[in-house]
């Protein structure tokens, strides 16, 4: 639990740390209550523990538990906006006092990352026109811009960590801010976006589900910006460049609206690589790129 619970004062503050010495006995009392055998804990995002877990009939299923229970009751609401376009999880139970809800396993369930092969244009495309096909609520809780002003902000304050301002400026990010706006200001079409579609966030479903989405943070805006965190992962592998034309063309989408939307989001994943170490010539890339 040490790991977990520095992960989740990174994201809450150490006001955190006495629901962390308390999880294992709210997992203990939700695997009684809704009859589960727990198995190993999976990657976990920034806000939540992951468990695998299977049902008393063998199914196999995930429990999800976070301190943050507003958070969870959204993710509820934004699966279940999703569940007719089939590129979900099924949620099977909620329980939102204890901030926790089970959900089906995506099987295989391999990170879109990690898979062997990257995952093909055409196969992103159609997570896409699967996701964006479903009509938004009446009540959208965001729209992109909201989205991206608190992105901006949240990741902005890592501008000042020496790894990072040693090889980005307050220029590179400024720029970034002002290529969003311009984008956001010339939106011709919106769709529901899941809004967080990065390469964690997509699983292997199989040869019958596809690509599947997880945690999303369901936004209404530019359809481009579900396929631009795709297209900047080409960094490193066939170019940036290279894989925009590929997913624009697969997708019909305007490719130099595409290309833009890959330059406000290249110094996000310059700042992730910077910030783990990542391989230089990757990060060449995406610093060039952003500027």
């Amino acid at each position: 639990m040490e790991s977990v619970t520095a992960r989740l004062v990174r994201r809450f503050g150490p006001r955190v740390s006495g629901w962390c010495a308390d999880a294992p006995d709210l997992i203990a009392r939700l695997a009684s209550q809704w009859e589960l055998s727990l198995g190993e804990s999976l990657p976990d995002g920034a806000s939540s523990i992951a468990l695998r877990c299977r049902l008393p009939d063998g199914t196999p299923a995930v429990l999800k538990v976070s301190p943050d229970r507003t958070l969870m009751a959204e993710q509820v609401h934004m699966l279940g906006w999703f569940a007719s376009s089939g590129r979900v999880p099924s949620v099977l139970a909620v329980d939102g006092e204890a901030g926790a809800m089970m959900l089906e396993e995506i099987v295989p369930g391999t990170p879109a990352g990690d898979m062997p092969a990257p995952p093909r244009p055409g196969q992103w495309s159609d997570l896409l026109a699967a996701l964006h096909g479903v009509a938004p609520p009446a009540l959208p809780a965001r729209v992109l811009r909201g989205r991206c002003e608190e992105a901006f902000a949240r990741v902005g304050r890592r501008l000042a960590e020496p790894a990072i301002s040693a090889r980005m400026d307050v220029t590179t990010w400024d720029r970034a801010i002002r290529r969003c706006d311009r984008l956001l200001d010339t939106e011709a079409t919106t769709v529901l976006l899941h809004g967080d579609l990065h390469l964690g966030n997509v699983l292997d479903g199989g040869a019958e589900r596809g690509l599947m989405a997880i945690d999303p943070k369901a936004c209404v805006g530019d359809p481009c910006f579900d396929a631009v965190d795709y297209v900047v992962a080409g960094a490193g592998l066939e170019g940036i460049e290279t894989r925009c034309e590929h997913v624009a063309a697969a997708c019909g989408f305007d490719g130099d609206r595409l290309h833009a939307w890959s330059q406000v989001i290249a110094p996000f994943a310059a700042i992730a690589h910077l910030g783990s170490g990542g391989e230089e010539p990757l990060i060449d890339e995406l610093l060039d790129l952003a500027r």
